[in-house]
């Protein structure tokens, strides 16, 4: 005889309820936690994650950028160690993993943060592009895990991975971003089950548009200035987009609950149900969507979007506080 499915459901829910109740939270007292990126939502997130009293190492390519993030960290009584690296080399990747385990004696959390974003109609865009965003937003994510590994396993420490709204539903003129963003997503739901036997959490985090100032670091194709002007100002408008603090203390809160797999802010939650729901509907009306946006041009070249900054995005106040608060300048 089957049970009725209103009883099925709340035996579900009920079990779910349970879960967060007795699942103890992961205590950060202490706790070393290597982050990559030192600019936008990474330097967020470091402070984050110092507030709640961890043990920073920061890791990028730019020693200028970390060593900013580290004065403005270090000024709020942050304990950080710095190293500088490629994380599309292996070679770096190991020695990043050594550093964590000589400063610190071990590693207790993973932070698969940084990360590449491209902006442009699909017809401008190269199999280069892909396999470039890939390396960094997903396979780098992939390789510095596994080379954490032995110092997770022996602290039962936790991953955090930084996806989007993107690696759930793909935006047009971000299809090799959304590409690497699913990529990663599946890797972190992978992860999640392969390594909960070894005591390892893994937590995927899948945040909407952020205030991060990280815009003018996007590579742009097609009709550079309108489409960096559109990426830029829907990145930075209120309401529609997240305040970065914000966005870091819901991501750092799932890793601590021991989350699965979280979206981040509310316009993200929506749009993944609808996508869940109604495929074929918000298949449409993205497609819809598309038309709106500039069309391709006859150029595959790209340039940073600083390099095409107009006055209507040079000017908007909250894209400027963002890029001085995060270390974009």
């Amino acid at each position: 005889m089957r049970l009725p499915t209103r009883l099925i459901l709340a035996a579900g829910l009920g079990a779910i309820a349970a879960r967060n109740v007795l699942k103890s939270p992961y205590d950060l007292g202490g706790k070393s936690v290597l982050i990559t990126g030192s600019r936008g939502l990474g330097l967020a997130l470091a402070r984050e994650f110092s507030a709640r009293g961890a043990r920073l190492m920061l890791v990028a390519r730019d020693e200028d950028e970390l060593a900013r993030a580290a004065a403005s960290l270090r000024a709020s009584g942050a304990t950080i160690h710095t190293i500088s690296g490629d994380l599309t080399d292996q070679a770096d990747i190991e020695r990043i993993v050594e550093e964590a385990a000589r400063v610190y004696g071990g590693l207790d959390v993973l932070v698969n943060n940084a990360g590449l974003i491209q902006v442009g109609p699909l017809e401008n865009m190269t199999e280069a592009d892909f396999r470039e965003i890939m390396e960094i937003n997903a396979f780098a994510p992939l390789r510095l895990t596994r080379a954490a590994l032995p110092l997770l396993r022996a602290r039962r420490g936790r991953v955090l991975i930084v996806s989007s709204i993107g690696g759930k539903v793909a935006v047009p003129h971000l299809a090799p971003y959304s590409m690497s963003k699913f990529a990663v997503t599946g890797l972190g739901q992978a992860l999640r089950a392969e390594l909960a036997r070894e005591g390892v959490g893994v937590t995927t985090v899948c945040p909407w548009l952020m205030q991060t100032g990280s815009a003018r670091h996007a590579s742009v194709k097609g009709q550079q200035a309108k489409e960096y002007a559109l990426f830029a100002t829907m990145d930075n408008l209120p309401l529609l987009s997240l305040d970065a603090e914000t966005a870091a203390r819901r991501m750092v809160t799932a890793l601590v609950r021991g989350e699965a797999e979280v979206m981040v802010g509310g316009l993200a939650l929506l749009l993944r149900y609808a996508q869940a729901l109604a495929p074929g509907l918000t298949a449409d009306l993205l497609a819809l969507g598309n038309r709106l946006l500039p069309g391709p041009t006859t150029s595959s070249g790209s340039l940073k979007g600083a390099e095409v900054e107009t006055p209507v995005t040079r000017n908007n106040p909250l894209k400027r506080a963002a890029e001085q608060a995060y270390n974009e300048g």
